[in-house]
């Protein structure tokens, strides 16, 4: 039966079902056909998935950073780190890299930042003399940051699906983040050296002083949303409420850059998002507690520990699973369904959860720059008016320069855990 359901999820995969649709669809027919639970069971689980505290923090996030790419609040961050790297060769596309990971600070989703930063520095490098293809890849892996820097939207699915702490996740992806952050200026450094890109533009500290007052209040909201958590005056969820207040009043009465009629469009389109997001919980919630019932998880750890009981080889295996599934599964999809199911196994090999969790989100975050279904690079393409085919050459290096970082992330746990430790 288990085997009948991963058929049909791909069948329906397919044939371009939704992933949402696909997953509660699949295992709604297995149990119709096992007939050993009532299908109310199964509406009772897809409830009990998103009627979870932890769970409110995705929408005012999202919010959040709806607020902030309308406000004007991304373009003095994008404004400042301009004027910061751009007499460097390849400033352009530093400053879209750095934007990327203020961003990620406050909207916590890779595509709304490619979205975001995208729609500014996309044109304006191309203006500089940037191949198109380049500055369309820079951009869409530069969003992958915004997964992983907290506060991120996928760490909270993780957090909830493992029964870890969200804020201990939160303070263990600020390295990992800020190591992709750096590997991938040094990529785009290097490459635009050798293409002869951007640089030479003048550095005023009359300027960088104007620039730093303008967006100084975009700049202390990642510090009021994370110093609160950290500092223990609220919880993550409460954090998302206070970065949906402060980007409001930021917004509307001090940018004045957000209008009242404005408001209306924003929170839709945040609603949107949302219910797409917990639609796919829902889902996938079901399609797990069959496999649970199943006992898949528990035979899986099984075989995984009589193949190798060596940390380092099941993590390498493990590895090139959520690889395989970055490429095909949508992100929210994938933490839900994998999350059960790898758990087990880390935890026999005494893998730390939390140091995992870092793991499985840079891990899936490859996957929003690899077809076909890399999210990023359709988003960054339709505003760039590009076709997607013609960044996959493109994009090749920022996918290796980033399964490095898996790599050393992996293997050295204390890049994502060296952090929280200084807070206990």
């Amino acid at each position: 039966m288990a085997i009948l359901l991963f058929v049909l999820l791909m069948v329906l995969f397919l044939i371009n079902v939704p992933i949402a649709v696909g997953l509660g669809l699949a295992s709604a027919l297995v149990f119709f056909i096992d007939g050993d639970v009532s299908l109310i069971v199964i509406m009772q689980r897809m409830f009990n998935s998103v009627d979870s505290f932890p769970l409110m923090a995705i929408p005012f996030f999202i919010l959040a950073g709806k607020l902030m790419e309308s406000g004007g609040i991304s373009r003095r961050l994008i404004h400042l780190a301009n004027v910061i790297f751009g007499r460097v060769k390849g400033g352009l596309a530093i400053v879209s890299i750095v934007a990327c990971a203020f961003f990620a600070a406050i909207s916590g989703s890779a595509a709304a930042t490619t979205a975001a930063v995208g729609a500014l520095l996309i044109p304006a490098m191309v203006k500089k003399g940037y191949d198109l293809s380049f500055s369309t890849a820079v951009q869409a892996a530069g969003g992958t940051i915004g997964i992983m820097i907290p506060p991120s939207v996928p760490l909270v699915l993780y957090g909830v699906a493992a029964g870890v702490s969200v804020s201990e996740l939160f303070i263990a992806g600020v390295v990992p983040g800020l190591l992709v952050m750096v590997s991938l200026i040094i990529l785009v450094y290097v490459i635009s050296l050798m293409k002869g890109y951007g640089g030479g533009e003048k550095f005023g500290f009359k300027d960088f002083f104007k620039a730093f007052a303008d967006a100084f209040l975009a700049l202390m909201m990642p510090v009021i949303i994370l110093g609160g958590i950290y500092g223990g005056i609220f919880t993550p969820t409460e954090a998302a409420v206070v970065a949906v207040v402060y980007g409001l009043i930021v917004g509307v009465f001090i940018y004045r850059e957000i209008k009242i009629s404005d408001l209306a469009a924003v929170f839709s389109s945040s609603v949107i998002v949302t219910a797409v997001i917990m639609f796919i919980i829902a889902g996938a919630s079901v399609f797990g507690y069959y496999l649970t019932r199943q006992r898949i998880p528990a035979e899986l750890t099984d075989l995984m520990l009589g193949v190798t009981d060596n940390w380092i080889v099941a993590l390498l295996i493990i590895n090139a699973l959520l690889l395989i599934c970055g490429v095909f599964l949508e992100t929210s999809a994938a933490i839900i369904i994998l999350t059960p199911i790898l758990v087990p196994i880390v935890s026999a090999l005494e893998i730390d959860l939390v140091h995992f969790g870092i793991i499985m989100i840079v891990n899936l975050g490859i996957g929003f720059i690899t077809p076909p279904v890399g999210v990023n690079l359709f988003v960054a393409a339709n505003i760039a008016g590009t076709k997607f085919e013609s960044l996959l050459k493109a994009i090749v290096p920022f996918i290796l320069v980033m399964v490095i970082d898996v790599l050393l992330i992996s293997f050295i746990p204390s890049i994502s855990l060296f952090l929280g430790t200084l807070f206990k």
